[in-house]
């Protein structure tokens, strides 16, 4: 697929006049909890609840329970994609997944065994991938080809804030972790209400049923399209180096660094996290920008790879608190700008605009598919290595992101 035809597929669903700047508040607030939630629970509450539970096997049980949750997320993000191509609708799925954050959120924080509390995050991954597919659709759909780049800034801008507000809150009920979890649904929830209040949709065509065997074999399909797959393949690989890390913060804050006295590690994540944060936002916002009026996507997407990996290699040469404190604000920069300017990209590589929402499902998979291997992979490691040698595999997988977006033809 040439640049002329990749722009066409990025243009057909969306209306000439597509009110992209009344939407951009909206979005940048909707991913903005979500990742509130998935910061939150993911760094600090789950693995709180679970070395409460047990402390001498917190390791290995929070890379079980990571691993099992992300084979949710998985499934349910193309297949929640899909329903919603169907239907012709975002904003029902939307309202639907965030209302249903606070139930998932009430069950996770309530139950005392690691085979529950496994129950619990799929439990909360599978209604958190039913918002986030139909969110994530709703770029390609509304936002017009030239404000790509711009939209997706706001999108990416999502991450550093709400990782900041998720690990703020996760960490004020770090003692409390069934308020915690609970606080962290109803914000999910209040995002839904008002996203699905101010952002009125226009009701695509609604489509006929699609046996199961058939959505699968398209799933596939797609990743046949040359850019959509490197797309996919970059993506993976970063976000495997990205989470393999910053999954195990809390363990490697606890077991890793040498804190300053009275300092306590749930505390720490909570001082790294809006460092990281700073930096995303400057990176995203500068990314998103540059990549709009230079027309240039690849090269963003590859530096911002190259120096997460630069990133990873701090607390491998340091286990100390101020090389803690590099680490938060390289690798910020990094993902910041990779998730921005990669979200802008991907949109421009979609095969079919029609099927928009599921062939962002199917991308997703590289956000949840890496959190699947991800927990296992580092599980492993610190337990034959320890933790230097989880941060040498997260900023190799890093360097082959940025490799694998150089095959892409259709895109800048």
């Amino acid at each position: 697929m040439d640049r002329s035809e990749a722009d066409a597929v990025g243009q057909l669903s969306v209306p000439e006049a597509a009110p992209a700047r009344g939407l951009l508040p909206l979005l940048f607030a909707g991913n903005a909890a979500m990742y509130a939630l998935y910061i939150g629970v993911g760094s600090v509450l789950l693995p709180l609840q679970i070395e409460h539970i047990d402390a001498a096997l917190k390791v290995a049980n929070l890379g079980l329970v990571g691993g099992i949750a992300a084979i949710f997320a998985t499934v349910f993000n193309p297949v929640a994609g899909a329903l919603s191509d169907r239907s012709g609708r975002r904003n029902p799925w939307i309202l639907g997944g965030g209302l249903a954050a606070v139930a998932a959120m009430a069950v996770l924080g309530s139950v005392n065994t690691v085979l529950l509390v496994a129950i619990g995050w799929c439990l909360g991954q599978a209604v958190m991938n039913i918002y986030q597919a139909a969110l994530t659709s709703v770029v390609p759909d509304r936002i017009p080809l030239a404000r790509r780049g711009v939209a997706s800034a706001a999108v990416g801008l999502g991450m550093p804030v709400g990782s900041t507000i998720g690990v703020l809150i996760a960490s004020v009920f770090s003692h409390h972790y069934r308020t915690g979890y609970l606080v962290l649904g109803a914000l999910v929830a209040a995002a839904a209400v008002l996203f699905t209040s101010r952002a009125r949709e226009q009701r695509m065509p609604a489509r006929e049923p699609t046996p199961l065997r058939a959505q699968v074999a398209t799933f596939l399909n797609v990743l046949r399209e040359h850019d959509f797959r490197w797309a996919f393949i970059g993506r993976a690989l970063l976000v495997l180096g990205y989470f393999a890390v910053t999954g195990y913060q809390l363990y490697i804050l606890q077991d890793h660094i040498s804190l300053p006295s009275g300092l306590e590690p749930s505390k720490a994540v909570a001082v790294l996290t809006p460092i990281s944060a700073v930096a995303m936002a400057v990176s995203t916002v500068a990314g998103g920008v540059l990549s709009d009026r230079l027309d240039r996507r690849k090269l963003f997407v590859a530096v911002s790879a190259a120096l997460a990996a630069v990133a990873q290699l701090i607390p491998l040469l340091t286990s100390t608190w101020p090389g803690m404190l590099a680490f938060a604000a390289v690798n910020g920069l990094a993902f910041g700008c990779f998730m921005a300017v990669d979200t802008a990209l991907v949109t421009m590589v979609l095969p079919k605009a029609a099927d928009a929402a599921r062939d962002m499902g199917v991308l997703n998979i590289a956000n949840a598919g890496p959190q699947i291997v991800g927990p296992f992979v580092a599980s492993a490691v610190v337990s034959f290595g320890g933790y230097p040698p989880l941060f040498v595999v997260g900023g190799l997988l890093s360097v082959l992101g940025a490799v694998a977006v150089l095959p892409i033809r259709a895109v800048r």
